[in-house]
């Protein structure tokens, strides 16, 4: 019998552990590759999860304003002289000879004002002043008389004097008398209305047969004159802009009814107060306007070319946290962690404002902070590169 089969029958068992032993090998393997995934799967969430939290900020860097800060204001434009006429006599209007628009001279007559009342006050004066004239020259009739008497010893001084007095007093009555007609003849005068000045008749108040009380007072002016040839512009600066307005200075005259046109102006003076009321500093410019191609009441926009000052850097007035500890700005560190920086304002332009000192030209300031952002929070920029600051500040607040 052959013994072949025996070594056969050994060897099996040997073949069966290997092959148990390369499947629990196998086995283990793809255990161990699927908690390998499954932990870099964890982690990998983790980490978005972490990310996630982070504040996602935009940043901008700050930069120096221009050379030249433009300042546009509203402006009321106005005649140069400019003047409502008032009757100085009462009684109704009798004829008006100008109308609105018309171009008028000095000393032309506007209007002519019937005065019944005032004419016989006149009359009445006049014979008065006849009555008076005639007791004066008897009075000194009658003094002369008796100072002749005097000489003779016909009457006694005592007598004379009081004659003589008595035409001194009728003297100076008399004078009273024509002082008061001269009075009532300069008010008689006053029912012509004359241009005190050459003009344009901007305003007609009044119409014939209509009721004249005299004065301001008591009424509407009857005409408003204006010499337009000239004009006065009057703007209110702000506050932070009041230390660079100065006499001399020229500035553009926009309007809205000339789009395409710019009119110089020159500033002539300032009110050297602030109000209080509106904390604005009153700038009067002039302009020459021969042609009267701009009429007075018009709105206008002037436009100013302010010397801005150096070194100074500026900042959306988005970036701004107001705090109770002060007022600061947060910037982001190479290490993407919060500082909170203190800043000092210069002048407030409405969209954006000056920083005088606090930050540099290398922060990376963050726009529109979150009221809960603290010192050393981790944030996430949002965009790989800086946002340069773009302001428009040609406007103020």
């Amino acid at each position: 019998m052959s013994d072949n089969p025996l070594p056969s029958l050994r060897r099996s068992p040997t073949r069966r552990l290997y092959l148990i032993g390369a499947i629990f090998l196998v086995v283990a393997l793809l255990i161990a590759l699927i908690g390998i995934t499954s932990r870099s799967k964890h982690e990998h969430k983790l980490e978005e999860g972490v990310k996630s939290k982070h504040i996602t900020v935009q940043v901008i860097t700050p930069e120096y304003g221009p050379s030249i800060q433009p300042l546009i204001l509203p402006g009321n434009v106005r005649a140069n002289i400019e003047a409502p006429i008032y009757a100085r006599v009462a009684g109704y209007l009798k004829i008006w000879h100008t109308d609105i628009g018309a171009h008028v001279k000095k000393g032309q007559l506007l209007g002519e004002i019937d005065t019944p009342e005032l004419d016989q006050q006149i009359v009445r004066e006049r014979a008065n002043l006849l009555v008076a004239q005639s007791n004066l020259d008897l009075a000194n009739i009658t003094s002369k008389r008796w100072q002749n008497l005097v000489v003779s010893n016909s009457v006694s001084r005592q007598e004379s004097d009081e004659k003589s007095a008595d035409a001194k007093a009728k003297n100076d009555f008399l004078n009273s008398v024509r002082a008061q007609l001269n009075n009532l003849l300069a008010q008689q005068s006053f029912n012509h209305i004359t241009a005190p000045f050459d003009g344009v008749i901007t305003e007609r108040n009044t119409d014939i047969g209509k009721l004249i009380n005299p004065g301001s007072n008591n009424g509407q002016s009857l005409f408003q004159i204006a010499d337009s040839r000239q004009l006065r512009i009057y703007v209110d600066v702000p506050q932070n802009y009041s230390a660079d307005i100065k006499k001399g200075m020229t500035a553009e005259l926009h309007f809205p009814e000339h789009p395409s046109q710019v009119f110089p102006a020159t500033l002539v003076s300032t009110s050297q107060a602030i109000h209080e009321s509106s904390r604005t500093l009153t700038a009067q410019l002039q302009m020459q306007n021969t042609d009267e191609e701009i009429l007075p009441g018009t709105y206008a926009e002037v436009h100013f070319s302010l010397p801005s000052k150096g070194n100074v850097f500026r900042l959306p007035a988005s970036t701004l946290l107001f705090r109770k500890e002060g007022l600061q700005v947060a910037t982001v560190t190479t290490d993407n962690h919060v500082d909170l920086k203190f800043i000092t304002l210069g002048r407030d332009l409405g969209s954006a404002v000056e920083v005088t000192s606090g930050i540099s030209s290398k922060d990376r300031v963050i726009d529109s902070p979150s009221d809960s952002i603290a010192q050393g929070s981790v944030v996430r920029i949002k965009s790989a590169e800086n946002v340069p600051v773009i302001v428009d500040s040609s406007e103020p607040p």
